[in-house]
């Protein structure tokens, strides 16, 4: 159609690497191109666009906010454009992925994703890797992981491709009693944990007194603390248990503050099993409930 202007997928994806990979070298050995190569594709982006996309500070090569906004258009059109050819051309999707999650979605909904995916990919090997969410981030950067599902501490973070908001909740055993004036036992993952911040401070915000009775790394021995009646602690409703109830502000327990989740990943480093996985992670959270879009929100 007269007018419009096509955005070509090899300049889209020049230009996530450049920004994901941090400059033009890295991006040129990446892709397989000199770094001439690599300058010139950019400029070219930029004319069709008409604005500057990178800014150079210090040794750094950064986004501009014209970049950081195409940045997010760029990583779903590419995804899309790879999809598709990986649906016609069946490419074999061998290798080893290493996925991150934080220990309340490997065991919620997201295992049925990863379970799937396995029974329909044998020649994948999968490796799931639990732990705190500024862990996952830190792995991701190092290329540690290659996807993670991680805790967002800021509105916009790098190689985010999905987010959605998570409500947590008060939970307890149903025959759980504490009277009012005494310390909240608190059960909570190990210190770092978003989930443990916001209990403490939901608490310390209305002057409630606490104590922290329990600290495991792993979902189930929280869960089996709180059961039991040994502790509190804030749950997302997929790791919620038979045997345990909702707190609220009727029980003198405050709302907590919701989380933003993302879906992480660095597009330049994934193979194609690793593109599919993340498909299969975009449908399943698509899936699960309205909070969850793409990026930008």
């Amino acid at each position: 159609m007269a007018g419009l202007t096509n955005l070509p997928t090899d300049l889209l994806r020049t230009f996530i690497a450049v920004v994901e990979l941090g400059g033009h070298s890295r991006a040129g050995a990446a892709l397989g191109r000199s770094q001439p190569a690599i300058s010139l594709q950019i400029r070219r982006l930029e004319e069709l666009v008409r604005a500057p996309l990178l800014v150079q500070e210090g040794r750094a090569i950064l986004p501009t906010p014209a970049g950081e906004a195409l940045l997010s258009y760029a990583r779903e059109m590419v995804r899309i454009n790879d999809e598709a050819v990986r649906y016609f051309h069946r490419s074999d999707k061998t290798g080893v992925l290493r996925i991150g999650l934080p220990t309340d979605y490997a065991v919620a909904f997201l295992q049925g994703t990863l379970t799937h995916y396995i029974h329909g990919h044998a020649d994948v090997e999968l490796e799931v890797h639990c732990d705190l969410s500024r862990e996952l981030h830190q792995h991701l950067r190092s290329d540690d992981l290659d996807i993670i599902v991680a805790v967002m501490t800021a509105a916009t973070m790098p190689y985010l491709s999905r987010m959605w908001t998570e409500q947590p909740i008060w939970a307890a055993a149903e025959g759980f009693d504490l009277p009012a004036h005494s310390p909240v036992p608190l059960g909570a993952h190990p210190e770092g944990c978003d989930y443990r911040a916001r209990m403490i401070q939901a608490l310390d915000a209305i002057e409630r007194r606490w104590r922290i009775v329990y600290t495991g790394p792993g979902i189930s021995g929280l869960q089996s603390a709180v059961v039991n009646g040994l502790c509190v602690t804030a749950l997302t409703r997929a790791t919620l248990l038979p045997g345990m109830r909702l707190l609220d502000e009727s029980d003198g327990f405050p709302p907590l503050e919701p989380l933003r989740i993302g879906l992480f990943y660095k597009h330049p480093r994934l193979s194609a099993a690793g593109l599919q996985l993340v498909s299969d992670l975009v449908a399943d959270l698509e899936r699960v409930g309205s909070g969850v879009h793409a990026v930008p929100a």
